[in-house]
Parts: structure tokens; C-alpha cells; sequence
């Protein structure tokens, strides 16, 4: 990409919130479900996503970018891509054919298990964490556990949406965390 080019589109700004849809109710009463499929159907949300994120991911630097199914699935490949690293699926029991290391996790409404290929992170590696959504960090802290009992550290999470009310980002510690917007009280 062109000098010039890339300057624009470190100017480009886009309101992430107006590709975001706010559906009351699901998946039970009480959530506010943030639905970003409205940003993968706009290519210039979904390439400001991955531009974005991209940066993060150069800046903390990584062997490897890791995503939890489905949404960190549709926003971490790209960025491996980007940054030329390999992307790790993240997904529940039973959906993954070789050897696992599995860790469960509570849910804001409920909890649940995630498993990775026990050979997917090798020992000394640099992974990033990729998903769509930080609402009480209990999936990523899952992911961080499973990355560090197979010997590598997480040297950074990023994240399209952050429910900042929730307060995540504060099971991270030192781990550098990147959010493109944020919703609070609602």
C-alpha cells in the first residue's frame, strides 16, 4: 500500500455503533445482545475492523492470533492474514477431532466449556486474542489459561465491542487490551 494511501486510511474514523444492532431480550431476558453482522455485511466496517485490529495486533506483536468460534472466527482470520501469522480456532467440546486442552468458564448468563488442539500454540509463542465482544472477560480468560498451560503468553486481547459496565478488561492484569467502541448502561 502507497505511503499516501495508508495515511488516509489512518485518518479514516467510522462510528462502529452505527453497523452494530442492539436486540433487548436475547438470548434471555435482561441481555442486550450486540449483533455485529451488520459490520461483516458493510465492507468498509468490516475492513475498518480488521484495519483497526491489524495495528493492535503489530503493535503487541504475535506468532499467532487465536479466536473463540464463531464471531472471533470472522474477525481474527483476516487479521492473521494481515500480520502473516496462523490463526487458532477456539471451540466447544466435541467439535475439534485431535487432542485437547479444555478449560470451562462462566457466562454472563451461564457457563460453558471451550476447547483448542493440544498442539495448535506451541511452548515460548506470542498469541493475540481476537472476539467481537468483551462483557465479563470470562471466555478470553478461559482462552488466557488454556494459552499458558501450553507454555505460551498472551501478549494481547482485542475486541470489536467492550460492555465496559462489566468490567472485563480487569481479569487481563497486565495484558494489553484493545476495544474499537464501547457501550455502558444499557
Amino acid at each position: 500500500m502507497s505511503s499516501k494511501m495508508e495515511s488516509i486510511r489512518k485518518r479514516f474514523s467510522m462510528d462502529l455503533k452505527d453497523y452494530i444492532e442492539s436486540i433487548p431480550g436475547f438470548p434471555k431476558e435482561g441481555i442486550i445482545f450486540r449483533d455485529v453482522t451488520p459490520i461483516l455485511q458493510n465492507a468498509s466496517a468490516m475492513r475498518y475492523c480488521v484495519d483497526q485490529l491489524n495495528d493492535f495486533v503489530k503493535s503487541v506483536g504475535a506468532d499467532v492470533v487465536i479466536g473463540p468460534e464463531a464471531r472471533g472466527f470472522l474477525f481474527g482470520v483476516p487479521v492473521a492474514l494481515e500480520n502473516n501469522v496462523g490463526f487458532v480456532p477456539v471451540r466447544k467440546p466435541g467439535k475439534l477431532p485431535r487432542e485437547t486442552v479444555s478449560e470451562t468458564y462462566d457466562l454472563e448468563y451461564g457457563q460453558d466449556e471451550l476447547c483448542v488442539h493440544a498442539d495448535a500454540i506451541l511452548p515460548g509463542q506470542k498469541v493475540v486474542i481476537i472476539d467481537d465482544l468483551l462483557a465479563t472477560g470470562g471466555t478470553v480468560e478461559a482462552i488466557i489459561k488454556m494459552v499458558e498451560r501450553m507454555q505460551a503468553s498472551v501478549t494481547g486481547v482485542a475486541f470489536v465491542i467492550e460492555l465496559d459496565d462489566l468490567k472485563g478488561r480487569e481479569k487481563f492484569k497486565d495484558i494489553p487490551v484493545c476495544a474499537l467502541t464501547h457501550f455502558e448502561g444499557e
